[in-house]
């Protein structure tokens, strides 16, 4: 006799706490963090959650103790992640630079707030946009979602510990201040419903193994330390058996390689989520909170005669081109509210290259933007 499948259920919870689902539902078992406001919750929560599911939380003496051991766990087999807020953002730069050229799964939530430095700790902001894309030195790609909704903070954590273990990569997860703490009813699914992709692990005797080798998917197999095989593992440019080389053929084959591990995927990388977009005339792009304030001022404009759409951008880094620029194509004007000075704005005028008339809506005073700001600009527009 077959058991019937439990249901999934429904919830309520504040953005951090759904993040916390979402991670173990992926099959997250490591957690290692700091306290940082607005971030917090998300560490008190693993600290309980882990250890019931046999999974293990570490308070860290600093971030960059925090992503530190979260690398070591992943290289032991172990999903694991960790969660932040800017401050601590900066300081995990160079281990994050590591987990990329060392092609580390792990992923990193930092949960904005206003800067630099201390900033302000308690209140929502959007700046850590391009920090996310180019905080790390070098040439590196580098994948980092975004959440609007507590239903989205479950469901994007799921997606990106799936893209960290497909593609062998760090992923990064933007919230924001009021996503983290906006507290609402969600739907999380039973774990048989959940879409779960594990690391591919080598099909070979460990004497057969190149832990570097490349394929046609760009991304090799991993084996967990501990196992029988050999893996070196370092910061310096290597060659496919992971030892440093500075021969130009071997640098170049690896560089090209990081590359194209996330380039040839970008069909499945790349995600936006579209409102009212198949007759719009004028079209928001906004993500996080600001998307959700988008949302609203979206409806009521439609109330009022204007035929306006919503492009909410999951996928901030690589930023979704192929799915922008054709609608940039076909509408009259376009509106991207942010809670900076107008960081992703710079890429939607970057691809939009005069097709269509651009314009800002900036908010740096640490609150959010709201419905009615958006809908007064879409009026004038």
């Amino acid at each position: 006799m077959i058991p019937k499948k439990s249901p999934g259920r429904q919830v309520l919870l504040q953005g951090n706490e759904a993040i916390v689902e979402g991670a173990l539902a992926a099959g997250c078992r490591f957690f290692a963090g700091y306290p940082i406001t607005p971030a917090t919750e998300i560490s008190e929560v693993m600290s309980y959650r882990l250890p019931a599911v046999d999974g293990t939380f570490i308070q860290m003496e600093d971030e960059i103790a925090s992503l530190g051991a979260v690398i070591g766990a992943s290289l032991a087999g172990v999903k694991a992640m960790t969660a932040t807020s800017g401050p601590g953002f900066s300081l995990m730069q160079e281990n994050l630079g590591f987990a990329c050229v060392a092609e580390v799964p792990c992923v990193i939530v930092n949960v904005m707030r206003g800067g630099p430095s201390t900033g302000l700790p308690t209140h929502v902001s959007q700046g850590d946009v391009m920090q996310a894309r180019w905080g790390t030195h070098g040439d590196h790609p580098i994948i980092v979602l975004a959440a609007s909704t507590t239903q989205d903070c479950f469901s994007v954590t799921v997606r990106a510990f799936n893209l960290s273990e497909k593609y062998r990569t760090p992923v990064i997860i933007l919230t924001d201040e009021v996503v983290a703490h906006t507290r609402e009813k969600i739907y999380i699914p039973h774990q048989e419903e959940v879409e779960v992709v594990d690391r591919i692990r080598p099909n070979m005797p460990p004497d057969w193994y190149i832990p570097y080798e490349d394929n046609s998917r760009g991304v090799p197999p991993m084996s967990p330390f501990g196992e029988g095989y050999r893996c070196h593992v370092t910061g310096l440019i290597h060659d496919v058996r992971g030892f440093p080389t500075q021969r130009p053929d071997e640098i170049v084959a690896f560089m090209n390689r990081l590359f194209r591990k996330i380039n040839q995927h970008f069909f499945d990388i790349q995600t936006v989520s579209e409102e009212h977009m198949d007759d719009a005339e004028i079209v928001v792009i906004a993500y996080g909170s600001v998307a959700r304030s988008a949302r609203r001022a979206v409806k009521d404009a439609r109330l009022r005669g204007v035929k306006a759409g919503l492009v909410q951008l999951v996928t901030l880094w690589p930023f979704p081109r192929q799915i922008v620029e054709p609608l940039l194509r076909r509408v009259k004007a376009v509106l991207v509210p942010e809670l900076n000075m107008g960081q992703m704005s710079r890429e939607v005028k970057r691809v939009n290259q005069g097709a269509t008339r651009v314009e800002t809506l900036n908010r740096i005073d640490g609150s959010l933007i709201t419905p009615g700001e958006i809908l007064n600009r879409l009026m004038k527009m």
